[in-house]
């Protein structure tokens, strides 16, 4: 008798280890999660990112696009249509991949046009007439160089914004450790080209109107 009940403490003493040890293991896989989910959402959105739309909106998209990328450039008016379609339930998010020649500095410009309360009308204007100051595809290296600042400098002038302003921002690479940063993020989530889309997190697999709306639908759902 006495050997019987030696067994059963010893069984409930093994059943209770196992529990503490379990709870342990889940606390602490549950914390790992946690971090890495943080770690996550920073590199998806920072506090200082341009943002069109409300802060608490139930589907968040994040690009990462480049000023001088054409690709960001065609799809651009597809994305404002969405988000127009979408208005008050999506919130758009803006991060940085500068890959080509002249992006940081169309990245400065549109920065600093944004401290004047005109970051979305820079930004279009630039992929409106990225033709004139971007680096085309193809185009055969004998072909004469634009003159960037000046250019830019014109736009400030087009947009209403203070010109001085605008060129001591692109003079200074004011925003160069922004960038920088926003790429290593990019990095981090497998960003490799412009324009790339997560939409809740989720990476949109190809790049077209009708799967960005596809995905936004889904999120919606939940």
């Amino acid at each position: 008798m006495r050997k019987e009940i030696i067994i059963l403490l010893l069984l409930a003493a093994i059943v209770i280890i196992a529990a503490v040890l379990g709870s342990g293991y889940y606390r602490d896989s549950f914390q790992s999660e946690s971090k890495a989910s943080n770690i996550a959402n920073e590199a998806l959105v920072r506090d200082d990112s341009p943002t069109m739309g409300p802060a608490d909106a139930k589907v968040t998209i994040v690009e990462f696009l480049d000023p001088e990328c054409e690709s960001c450039s065609s799809f651009n008016p597809i994305l404002k249509r969405t988000m127009k379609e979408y208005e008050g339930k999506v919130r758009l998010v803006v991060r940085y991949m500068p890959l080509h020649p002249n992006s940081t500095l169309a990245a400065n410009f549109t920065e600093a046009a944004g401290e004047q309360g005109k970051y979305w009308e820079a930004q279009t204007m630039l992929f409106e007439r990225q033709p004139e100051w971007g680096e085309r595809h193809g185009a055969p290296a004998s072909a004469p160089k634009p003159d960037v600042k000046a250019l830019f400098d014109k736009y400030a002038v087009d947009l209403g914004l203070d010109v001085e302003k605008i060129s001591s921002a692109i003079r200074e690479n004011r925003y160069a450790e922004k960038m920088e940063r926003d790429k290593r993020d990019g990095q981090s989530l497998g960003v490799r080209q412009t324009p790339t889309f997560f939409v809740n997190g989720r990476q949109l697999a190809r790049l077209h109107g009708a799967e960005l709306r596809a995905l936004i639908d889904d999120e919606l759902k939940k």
